[in-house]
């Protein structure tokens, strides 16, 4: 089965075609990231109008790719899918709207799918990974650990109380200087640094909460004991990042023994944060099957979209009817 997805659910503009789930037959993204970088962070509007100068261009080019390699058209697709949701609407309409032209215009099945969903569907590309397992999610505006009992079966059994893994990455890479896209320069910075130079809080909330809240204020109060030219930037930065991901991988691991399985992934875009793979991947040493996304899948794309729609849709009477909406 052959499915085409679309996202557009913030500042990534993607298209994709995906065979059965698993086989990724074309993958385009288009970021945004020197348009917002200007600003700090992502501006709805600019995202929207960015994303209407680009779906087309992003979908013809998947088509061509598609063509060129495997001989595949738009009639040789099974479905048009896109995500519903969560996300900025604005971004979302773009997407969405798209996706239902396509499946009019051929003929075809129109599939939405969960954005986040959608991210727990990127460890089923170009893998042989099977539920059950646990799953940690973490990207910008969440952060939660899913118990997949099945590709359809999914249970929420912790998530933050505040802000989320990738939104406390971006703030405490302003403290800082860093610029956006903060959390990626700040993981980079801590390669350098020294994770055990300052102990940092963790929250003590229940097994099925995370609270990042406190340790941004922390940070925050450490960098102010400092004079600006003499930032131990590196430093705080590799200490910030073994708090959060130790808590990240020990809270996973505990609700994983608790639920009696012992296959653990991740998925979101701060599964691409090198110092969490890297304890996600050691627990293998410990009897535990992991699985990360491919670095080109933990960030938003189209082709866990796809995948999400063979796996896990949206279900609807009538998909074309189907809403963008912001929230869970």
């Amino acid at each position: 089965m052959l499915i085409f997805g679309i996202e557009t659910s913030c500042d990534e503009t993607a298209a994709a075609i995906v065979k059965d789930g698993r086989e990724v037959i074309s993958n385009v993204v288009a970021s945004q990231i020197k348009t917002h970088e200007a600003f700090g962070g992502v501006v709805p509007e600019v995202a929207a109008r960015e994303h209407l100068d680009a779906i087309n261009v992003v979908i013809n080019e998947t088509f061509e790719i598609a063509k060129r390699d495997f001989n595949i058209t738009p009639i040789d697709i099974d479905a048009y899918s896109s995500t519903v949701g969560p996300g900025l609407v604005g971004c979302l309409l773009v997407g969405l709207n798209a996706a239902k032209a396509l499946s009019l215009c051929y003929n075809k099945p129109f599939i939405g799918i969960n954005h986040l969903q959608g991210h727990v569907c990127a460890n089923f590309l170009e893998s042989d990974i099977k539920p059950p397992f646990i799953c940690l999610l973490v990207s910008g505006g969440h952060t939660q650990i899913i118990k997949v009992d099945d590709y359809d079966k999914q249970e929420i059994i912790a998530s933050t109380i505040d802000d989320a893994t990738g939104e406390v990455y971006d703030k405490v890479a302003r403290l800082m200087g860093l610029t956006y896209p903060g959390g990626v320069k700040l993981d980079k910075m801590a390669s350098d640094g020294d994770k055990y130079a300052f102990k940092l809080p963790c929250a003590k909330v229940k097994e099925n909460e995370f609270s990042f809240s406190g340790l941004k204020t922390a940070v925050l109060r450490l960098v102010q004991s400092f004079e600006k030219d003499k930032l131990p930037i590196s430093d705080i930065c590799a200490s910030f990042q073994e708090n959060i991901t130790k808590t990240l991988i020990d809270k996973t691991k505990l609700l994983a023994d608790k639920s009696g399985i012992k296959t653990i992934v991740l998925s979101g875009g701060v599964a691409a944060n090198s110092e969490l793979r890297r304890k996600l991947f050691e627990l293998s040493e410990q009897g535990y099957k992991t699985n990360a996304p491919k670095m080109k899948f933990c960030t938003d794309n189209a082709a866990m979209v796809a995948s999400c729609a063979y796996f896990n849709p949206i279900k609807a009477d009538d998909p074309l009817i189907l809403e963008a909406f912001s929230r869970n």
